[in-house]
């Protein structure tokens, strides 16, 4: 148990160093971490890692959800919601039929029941991988909003398809109109659920006396709870966590207190981040295991299937993105629709960022390993092997070519650019410009009492006409002032910390209240760094 252990922990040390050099490489990390596992996986280092495949979902599922949920911005996340939905529910769908009369037509005894069955394994894009390629080049922010949110609800989709091809290949039996009722109640109860679930935990962080450390635990059990309570009445886990989770995201300022908002934030990225790169990683590690446990088809018949599905896979999902891109100019005729002509470009893009991760590798590795008592899961590291292919080829592949299909087609920018520094300086402005209103209005007759007020009053007005002539003459000059502003208020911040550390070599300063202080000067130079305009 302890070898195990401490294997994990050079693991993790492992992911921090690949993540570093892709930082280095200027490549989103996980197509370094797949790589990275890849080649681990001929060392035998970490052989005695292995994955339970009834544990995989409730492991890594619910945590990597919820955090994507409670990341997504619901104004966004609105707005395209024709566009997500359309890609969540009839884009996976018609991904997982084509995959599945593909690969029953490709793959000798391979029948329609274990086709959809990979379709439902494969048909999910992985947005970290994703989205992490498109902050490097600042893609426009349609577009992110778009994956961000496709990426949370075709996993619900898709394992939806998947439960049932599953449950199809096991039993031998399959009914449409029971498949098609039941896929609906699946969803619906499922959404239902993680509301329910998330409104008894936005009671307990509303109206009980909790403290930042319990509300972050809280914050850690919603997502399992949701899952399980959904699972154990056969509904869909993943749109529980997903609904449950956008309903708590929205809650978040009226729940969570300021400590708490801060401190779970800090905590949840590290954690996603963690799990993340344990599962790309461990989608390298586990191949040699399942090549060996391969007896349906030699490895080069095998490579074959999987780079064959690739293919299917990436002009199929293409050819829906322009389809839908088709549709929406169409329908936009006739309904008020987010953009009404789309073009080819962007559908192209969306289409191309079709990188398959995470969620691929999990189905892939809950399917049991036996289908009865005594007799084995037909095709099962065979399916395993096309899924990893599948992975490796549209993240190293897609992945790579993404930065420069952006580039080729002008889609790259600067995600915003202009717009977004000009929108930021109105927002600063109204903040400041409603501060000194209220104090005005409200202490007015504590001024002249309380050189604090005052104080502060004055320090508004100042800010206040800065970001007035900011906003009236927003140009390059304007920009310049603001660098040169940043680049030296952060330089009187690091002073700030030497000026602390110099007290706190004295014996009589209480090293408690400097570190207390530390904290408020990384407070600053955060907020200062958020609102930069370099």
């Amino acid at each position: 148990m302890q070898s195990v252990f401490i294997q994990y922990v050079y693991l993790i040390l492992i992911i921090i160093g690949l993540v570093m050099l892709a930082g280095k490489l200027k490549t989103a990390y996980p197509i370094v971490l797949v790589l990275g596992g890849l080649l681990l996986s001929f060392t035998n280092l970490f052989s005695n890692i292995t994955i339970d495949p009834e544990l995989i979902f409730f492991i890594f599922l619910p945590p990597l959800l919820y955090e994507a949920a409670w990341q997504t911005s619901w104004k966004e996340f609105w707005k395209w919601r024709r566009v997500i939905t359309s890609f969540a529910f009839p884009i996976v769908i018609i991904t997982s039929c084509v995959v599945a009369f593909a690969s029953h037509a490709l793959i000798p005894g391979f029948t329609l029941a274990l086709g959809f069955l990979l379709g439902g394994i494969v048909s999910p894009p992985d947005a970290i991988s994703a989205t992490t390629i498109m902050r490097q080049v600042k893609a426009p922010k349609m577009l992110m909003s778009i994956v961000e949110g496709e990426s949370l609800l075709n996993d619900a989709s898709s394992l939806i398809v998947f439960r049932f091809a599953l449950a199809a290949t096991v039993t031998g039996q399959f009914h449409l109109s029971e498949a098609v009722g039941s896929f609906f109640l699946v969803i619906t109860m499922g959404t239902v659920i993680g509301i329910v679930t998330g409104l008894i935990f936005y009671a307990i962080h509303r109206w009980l006396p909790t403290t930042p450390s319990i509300e972050i635990i809280l914050s850690f059990l919603a997502p399992y709870c949701m899952y399980y309570f959904a699972e154990h009445f056969h509904f869909s886990g993943v749109l529980a966590v997903v609904a449950g989770g956008l309903l708590l995201s929205s809650k978040r300022h009226t729940m969570l207190t300021y400590q708490g908002r801060v401190q779970g934030s800090n905590v949840w990225s590290t954690i996603g981040f963690i799990l993340n790169g344990i599962v790309f990683l461990l989608i390298g590690l586990q191949l040699p295991y399942i090549i060996h446990e391969m007896e349906e088809a030699s490895l080069t018949q095998a490579i074959l299937y999987g780079l064959v599905i690739s293919v299917v896979l990436i002009i199929t999902r293409i050819c829906c993105t322009l389809g839908a891109a088709a549709f929406t100019r169409f329908m936009g005729h006739y309904i008020t629709v987010a953009e009404r002509n789309p073009g080819w470009k962007m559908p192209f893009v969306f289409g191309w960022a079709g990188m398959r991760g995470v969620v691929s590798l999990a189905a892939a590795l809950s399917i049991p390993v036996l289908a009865q008592p005594g007799q084995a899961f037909p095709y099962r590291n065979l399916i395993l092997v096309i899924t990893f292919i599948v992975i490796l080829v549209t993240l190293v592949f897609q992945g790579l070519t993404l930065p420069w299909v952006m580039r080729k087609l002008n889609i790259a920018g600067n995600g915003g650019g202009d717009h977004d520094q000009e929108q930021e300086l109105l927002i600063r402005k109204t903040i400041t410009e409603t501060s000194l209103n209220f104090l005005e209005k409200s202490y007015g007759s504590e001024h002249e009492l309380n050189q604090h007020l005052k104080i502060l009053s004055a320090k508004l007005r100042t800010d206040l006409t800065i970001f007035q002539q900011d906003v009236e003459a927003f140009n390059s000059v304007s920009k310049n002032f603001l660098v040169q502003y940043h680049a030296i208020y952060l330089a009187v911040l690091d002073e700030q910390r030497k000026a602390l550390h110099q007290l706190n070599r004295k014996e009589e300063y209480d090293e408690d209240l400097i570190r207390k202080y530390l904290s408020l000067v990384d407070l600053e130079e955060t907020k200062l760094r958020e609102v930069s305009f370099s």
